[in-house]
């Protein structure tokens, strides 16, 4: 059984946050005796020698003594989850080897969580995280949620989790110490911009589900969809939100997509095609000579006259399929965006199935724009730039939403 989709992750970070193609190819179950037969088979490529990590694997077997009685445990292990447990550790390895935030090995706990991180419901505090410069980084807090509530925002550099330094670590480590069960609580270390040195934050953890669509109808003439991530059930909720906006008699929309750290990427296509004419271009996927290109245009709904005005809001928290959307409406003139810049996920992930409980999630291309430029790793100037400030926060005050209110009033 094959399966490929594209799409983006949200919790890789938990996760993350991130854009995937999902491939679940079948495999057999690895083992040592096949692992060291790959040597001698037509598998392995010429110019490789793997010679030394089968003898770095013997002299282990030989020689090797737990240091203290706290890590003798391994002894007690059987040799069958010894030796898998190498093997991971070898593939785990190879993808960092590469020094890509977004590339690593899930090994079955792993990849259990990430199948639970798509159904859209987990236990854990809510936000998404990767790997920036080397820093274990916030994405987004998602909305309502516990780490939301507690006080962390887009943007935010994780330092410790529950006193354990997180220097070189990746995400699939790091969501699993924040992860946890409803009613107990983590402990994050954070530095922040602004801040003269970093401050712990408690986060309780509870059952997170992910939000997705919801309208405001305001009484400035203004019509809001707020779309918090890209969810395969997203693009009916998309239209019957804009449904309601048409019914409502307004003209001018404000797309709110602060906080939304991605998802199904087919979702932001299909969303693109209720504002362009069929064959325009939305995204393209380079593979830099990999594979063909795939370039994913719009469906040609085009509903919306020259009378629609519209402003996408966007701030740190904004990836991937956010990106992909609000980058494609500026680009063809339906949208102006404000806010702040962009989280920067210029890259496409594909999930490969490596043993039926195991996979690598790895880079397989680039993001391109509508004009053909990859999307910028440190993200998309929005055409107006407004910030949010602590005294914002604590007044209640939405400066990037009254500049959007504000434009399309004039």
């Amino acid at each position: 059984m094959q399966e490929n989709r594209t799409i983006s992750l949200p919790t890789a970070l938990i996760l993350g946050l991130v854009v995937l193609i999902v491939g679940f190819l079948g495999g057999s179950q690895l083992s040592v005796r096949n692992a060291v037969g790959l040597t001698n088979s037509a598998d392995v490529p010429a110019d490789v020698d793997l010679s030394p990590v089968w003898k770095a694997w013997r002299v282990i077997d030989e020689k090797f003594v737990p240091a203290s009685v706290a890590t003798s445990s391994i002894v007690a292990s059987t040799t069958k989850d010894i030796n898998e447990s190498r093997v991971w550790g070898m593939i785990a390895g190879l993808a960092a080897s590469l020094q890509d935030p977004y590339t690593f090995f899930l090994p079955p706990a792993e990849k259990e969580q990430f199948g639970e991180d798509m159904s859209g419901q987990f236990e854990g505090v809510g936000m998404e995280i990767a790997v920036r410069d080397k820093i274990l980084t916030v994405v987004t807090p998602l909305k309502g949620t516990p780490a939301e509530k507690a006080g962390m925002k887009s943007g935010d550099r994780i330092l410790k989790i529950n006193s354990k330094d997180t220097k070189d670590m990746d995400v699939s480590s790091a969501i699993k110490l924040i992860r946890g069960k409803k009613g107990t609580q983590v402990t994050l270390l954070v530095a922040r911009d602004g801040w003269t040195e970093p401050r712990e934050i408690k986060v309780m953890r509870d059952v997170i589900s992910v939000p997705t669509v919801t309208t405001t109808n305001r009484e400035d003439g203004v019509f809001v969809i707020s779309l918090a991530t890209f969810t395969a059930n997203s693009p009916d909720l998309f239209r019957s939100a804009l449904r309601e906006f048409v019914e409502s008699g307004r003209s001018k929309l404000v797309l709110d997509l602060r906080g939304n750290p991605g998802g199904y990427l087919d979702a932001a296509v299909d969303m693109a095609s209720w504002f362009l004419p069929a064959g325009k271009v939305v995204v393209t996927e380079d593979y830099a000579g990999h594979s063909q290109n795939i370039v994913h245009r719009s469906s040609g709904y085009n509903v919306f006259s020259s009378n629609l005005k519209m402003v996408i809001l966007v701030d740190r928290g904004s990836a991937s399929a956010s990106e992909i959307l609000a980058d494609a409406l500026r680009h063809y003139g339906i949208a102006q965006m404000v806010g702040t810049n962009t989280f920067g996920k210029g890259s496409v992930q594909e999930l490969v199935s490596i043993t039926p409980d195991t996979a690598l999630k790895i880079t397989v291309a680039r993001w391109l724009g509508p004009d053909g430029a990859q999307i910028p790793l440190t993200g998309i100037i929005p055409d107006v730039e407004v910030k949010i400030s602590e005294e914002d926060v604590k007044a209640k005050k939405d400066p990037q939403m009254a500049k959007a209110v504000e434009l399309l009033n004039q």
